[in-house]
């Protein structure tokens, strides 16, 4: 499950993705990015691979707000779901993105109540999720592009590591996952894969996350622990 994520390598992203229009204005820095806020996307239209923004979580057509997201979950498909979930089925076959981020939150819970840990690829400091987008008109008649992270279940063994984690697609399986023309489930399902417990960093750190006002650098910094 993902309800947080970080952005903070703006400067990085048009290399290491190969953005040839570079980074569209409005993408800024964010330590706390959280369903419905707009969020940069790489998709592929055509030939063209470039960056847009998209709100983060899928709607109905009919609904008269983006309320439902917070409701159903529906910034989050999960990868069992998606070749049969009409929300997700027709964006997973040629409407796949990729959402660029530095790492993300989960929360544990505890005797003492929940603990925020924040979780990242060791080997990679600036990835990307896998994710799916489609449109939706608002009852003002607007058109918004909305996106979704998808989720795969971990079996990690560890009490720190999710039972889901949000997909991270390897930099060598990206184009394929942005292709519109490669839609066999195999390799849509091999790709849509959980990183090894071994691959990830998980840090404590502050529950100050918890709160939707927080946007610091500080809340991705390792949690003092009382006496050291």
């Amino acid at each position: 499950m993902i309800e947080r994520f970080v952005l903070y390598d703006i400067d990085k992203l048009r290399d290491l993705f190969g953005l040839k229009d570079g980074v569209p204005k409005g993408v800024k820095i964010n330590y706390n990015i959280q369903p419905t806020q707009t969020i940069p996307v790489i998709v592929q239209r055509g030939e063209n691979k470039g960056m847009e923004l998209m709100q983060w979580g899928f709607v109905p057509q009919n609904a008269k707000d983006m309320n439902s997201v917070f409701r159903y979950k529906t910034h989050q498909a999960r990868s069992e779901d998606v070749f049969s979930r009409s929300i997700w089925q027709n964006a997973i076959r040629t409407q796949r993105c990729l959402i660029p981020a530095n790492g993300f939150y989960e929360w544990r819970k505890a005797p003492d109540g929940k603990h925020a840990f924040y979780l990242h690829p060791t080997n990679q400091p600036l990835f990307a999720f896998a994710g799916i987008y489609c449109e939706w008109t608002d009852p003002s008649g607007a058109t918004r592009s909305l996106c979704a992270i998808i989720t795969t279940a971990s079996d990690s063994g560890s009490d720190q590591i999710p039972s889901r984690l949000p997909v991270i697609v390897e930099p060598a399986e990206q184009a394929s996952w942005l292709d519109p023309t490669v839609s066999d489930v195999r390799t849509l399902i091999r790709i849509m894969r959980p990183l090894e417990p071994s691959e990830l960093t998980v840090t404590r750190v502050s529950d100050a996350i918890s709160s939707t006002k927080a946007k610091s650098a500080e809340l991705i910094a390792p949690l003092q622990q009382p006496g050291k």
